[in-house]
């Protein structure tokens, strides 16, 4: 009966000593979670700075673009006026003054289809080239944000070999020849 009535107090006070957390684990649970949401809100500020660039990076855009546009219709508009003036003059003047009316007609749209041309060819480059400005930036601030404390911890753990670099992340060979790399969330993620 004692021993009995031992291994029953020996049981619980096991199962006391068990079931309680102690102090360390708990400090340690409490700093993991307060880095996660520092790397959480620092992960936010980066998204908003992107988001802020690329909205004043297409207000830029679209301002060039309306700046190019007024620019084509004042070319238009006076190639339209040389028009009219020429036809003016060539309904005044005798048959002769006729065809250099047409001449200085002709040169004068010629002038503004090259001006409107090259209006046009500019906006689209300066287009193409903020475009392009802005995605690189946008791509290299999101390839950033994707590195967590997870992933880096899970990077550390991979006893498999490094062959290679894919989307900026570490690419590992497994032991039966696999190659994946760790997300964002600290999986594996398999590529072709």
């Amino acid at each position: 009966m004692k021993k009995i009535a031992l291994l029953g107090l020996s049981l619980l006070f096991t199962l006391g000593s068990l079931a309680q957390e102690t102090k360390t684990t708990k400090e340690a649970k409490k700093a993991t979670t307060e880095k996660a949401e520092k790397d959480k809100k620092a992960a936010e500020k980066k998204k908003k700075a992107v988001d802020k660039k690329v909205a004043d990076a297409k207000k830029d855009h679209d301002k060039k673009v309306k700046e190019a546009k007024e620019e084509i219709s004042k070319a238009k508009k006076e190639t339209d006026e040389k028009v009219s003036k020429a036809k003016k003059e060539l309904k005044s003047n005798s048959t002769s003054e006729k065809g250099q009316a047409k001449s200085v007609t002709g040169k004068a749209k010629a002038e503004a289809n090259k001006a409107e041309a090259k209006a046009k060819s500019e906006t689209k480059t300066k287009a193409t080239e903020t475009k392009t400005k802005v995605k690189k930036t946008a791509v290299e601030e999101k390839e950033d944000l994707k590195e967590t404390a997870l992933s880096k911890a899970a990077e550390k753990k991979v006893k498999d070999k490094v062959s290679g670099e894919y989307k900026g992340k570490k690419v590992f060979t497994g032991p039966r020849g696999g190659k994946y790399y760790i997300n964002k969330n600290g999986n594996k993620t398999y590529i072709d």
